[in-house]
């Protein structure tokens, strides 16, 4: 019997975890991906009026002078804040999920990969058939972010420190991907989940 939607997987993990590397290897193995910290950019892109509320709420120093937003000075004051980084999530959330909906339900892909860091917090592993969660040890996703993102250890423990644990999402998963050791080794747990899917 021939599906008429996709096959949705759910991908998360916390932040420098390598969510894109796996991301990557699914696309390499014919899966749609969405990337949903690309939606946010779409959804926040100059001139649109969910860039205009993050400006509201955040101030005008959290715009660029070309009117772009400048996503470091956001970073610094949601990730130092919870309350404040609750309040941008109830502002872009909401748009960000309505657009990853819309493109799943378009898709002519057997299976489609929606990549969100706030999965759940977000309401969207309840769209998925089947939730991934990739892992690192502790020391690598630090190391990690610091290169990645080109900041300090202070501010890359405040970005870590802004999400819930690791174990959370690890309990919550129908599959764990471990990030830990070669990317081969990674490669080979993404083949091997993609084998097992129901849809061969």
């Amino acid at each position: 019997m021939s599906r008429t939607r996709p096959y949705v997987i759910g991908l998360t993990g916390n932040i420098a975890c390598g969510k894109s590397l796996v991301l990557r290897a699914l696309a390499e193995l014919g899966a749609e991906t969405i990337d949903a910290d690309q939606v946010a950019r779409e959804v926040m892109s100059r001139g649109s009026p969910v860039l205009e509320d993050v400006v509201l709420a955040f101030g005008p120093e959290v715009m660029n002078p070309d009117g772009s937003l400048d996503r470091r000075a956001l970073a610094r004051i949601v990730f130092s804040d919870p309350e404040q980084l609750a309040r941008l999530e109830s502002i872009v959330h909401p748009p960000v999920v309505e657009l990853i909906r819309r493109r799943v339900a378009e898709s002519r892909s057997p299976v489609v990969v929606i990549d969100a860091i706030k999965l759940f917090e977000a309401g969207l592993a309840g769209d998925c058939d089947e939730v991934w969660v990739v892992t690192c040890k502790p020391e690598q996703q630090l190391a990690r972010l610091m290169a990645r993102d080109r900041i300090g250890e202070d501010e890359a423990l405040l970005r870590i420190r802004a999400q819930p644990p690791q174990e959370e999402k690890v309990r919550r998963a129908d599959r764990v991907i471990d990030n830990s050791g070669a990317i081969e080794e990674t490669i080979a747990q993404v083949r091997a989940a993609w084998e097992a899917l129901p849809i061969h």
